[in-house]
């Protein structure tokens, strides 16, 4: 695989990744959501077995094959057994309309391509081009964990977050080093486990995973 073709399909799996950004944002049922974040993570998944291959870090391959396995099927299948216990409602509901929304992440997605200008500009890396898009990610995943009213939601938000932060550090320096991301990939199996027990706890508790629920109780004491 040539330098070029390489970097024209590591820009196909960004647009790719950047678009099941935008398909959380408006996905109004929870489990499109599950498979959304899925094939966002196998994106992520072959966009870094592809850096990997181009610039010769083997390490690259183990942190593609931990995504795949973490962000493709363990995470997925963890969040699904989740909501099936809970009974949560197949309906996601937003504190801000989908229209709205939608321009809300296209202007983050305009101002990560200015903010990261600069640094395309002096980076000699092929993932450059890729680094508006990482930023973007992160950015329209906090957007998904503020605009959303369940705590499930929420928490897909934040691992589609953590999954433009991966993008990122990939995209900026060839990723983290092996250590830091096994690290870093434990860390986010044992939250989505400590996870699910809070919100069960939660649900037995209150009967309810509404965060306007939560404050009122806040407020009451």
């Amino acid at each position: 695989m040539t330098a070029g073709l390489a970097v024209q399909i590591n820009s196909v799996l960004a647009a790719l990744i950047l678009l099941t950004s935008f398909g959380l944002l408006v996905q109004r049922r929870i489990y499109g959501m599950l498979r959304l974040f899925a094939w966002q993570g196998a994106f992520l998944s072959l966009s870094t077995a592809i850096v990997g291959y181009t610039a010769g870090l083997h390490h690259l391959y183990i942190s593609a094959a931990l995504t795949l396995a973490l962000k493709v099927f363990a995470l997925p299948y963890i969040l699904y057994v989740l909501i099936h216990r809970l009974e949560i409602k197949r309906d996601v509901e937003e504190l801000v309309n989908i229209p709205t929304t939608m321009l809300i992440g296209i202007a983050l997605v305009i101002f990560s391509y200015y903010l990261t200008a600069p640094i395309r500009e002096l980076s000699t890396l092929i993932t450059r081009s890729t680094l508006a898009v990482a930023l973007a990610t992160v950015m329209i995943g906090l957007l998904i964990m503020i605009t959303r009213r369940k705590a499930v939601t929420q928490i897909i938000g934040f691992l589609a977050l953590e999954n433009g932060l991966f993008f990122a550090a990939t995209s900026a320096t060839y990723g983290m080093p092996l250590v830091v991301e096994l690290g870093v990939a434990l860390d986010i199996l044992i939250a989505a486990f400590i996870f699910g027990i809070f919100f069960y706890h939660i649900r037995t508790s209150f009967d309810s995973l509404e965060l306007k629920d939560m404050e009122k109780l806040k407020e009451d004491e």
